[in-house]
């Protein structure tokens, strides 16, 4: 079975961006989504505190979770381990859809190790400055509710026209979000390419030591 999680986190991606690189990267590389779990969870609780999201992966085994990156899992480090030990005790294949790397109880621990790092590096350097909105990052908008519709028009091969008759929307104001949002490269799974070879290597070497 394979599953996405999604967790909005107001310091790094909206759940509409997670979905859209996950969804380009599944086509991509052959994958076909059988569920998916938004969890809208405050930041702030820790993984005792998360019961549904403990119970959700304990019912399944040996499952691909899509994951857009680590930060996804939890933001808090003691979490993070306990939650990677239990995916991969269960079984679980975890693909990073940022990075297009795949972690399994087969997995490097230096590429664990790397993910790992990556989100301390990032979580140490938020703590020196104000966090305001992220580079890169879209606020909310009202076409959001039609995000699958509008994929698979353009699967479809609809035209702008057709989809803004289709949902009773502006022509302009449709065209405008499917372009800011990169919704026509998503669809055709051209926003993340396949698994380079050295997509490993590049994550253990951001690792930071120091001096």
């Amino acid at each position: 079975m394979t599953v996405t999680y999604i967790r909005p986190d107001k310091n790094f991606l909206s759940a509409h961006e997670q979905l859209q690189y996950i969804n380009s990267y599944a086509l991509a590389n052959n994958l076909v989504i059988d569920d998916e779990f938004v969890d809208y969870i405050s930041q702030r609780k820790r993984l005792d505190e998360r019961a549904n999201v403990s119970s959700y992966f304990q019912s399944q085994e040996q499952g691909i979770l899509l994951i857009y990156d680590v930060w996804v899992l939890t933001t808090n480090m003691e979490d993070l381990i306990q939650m990677i030990s239990c995916l991969l005790k269960n079984e679980y294949k975890v693909h990073i859809v940022k990075h297009s790397v795949i972690i399994s109880q087969q997995s490097s621990a230096m590429l664990i190790l790397g993910l790992m790092d990556q989100l301390r590096q990032k979580l140490k350097n938020d703590s020196k400055k104000m966090i305001g909105r992220p580079k890169g990052s879209r606020s909310n908008s009202k076409f959001d509710v039609y995000l699958n519709e509008i994929i698979g028009f353009i699967k479809e091969k609809k035209s702008v026209s057709e989809m803004a008759r289709l949902l009773n929307v502006s022509r302009s104001s449709l065209k405008d979000y499917i372009e800011s949002r990169e919704l026509k490269q998503m669809a055709l799974g051209l926003l993340v390419s396949k698994i380079p070879r050295d997509a490993e290597e590049q994550v253990i070497n951001t690792i930071d030591c120091p001096n």
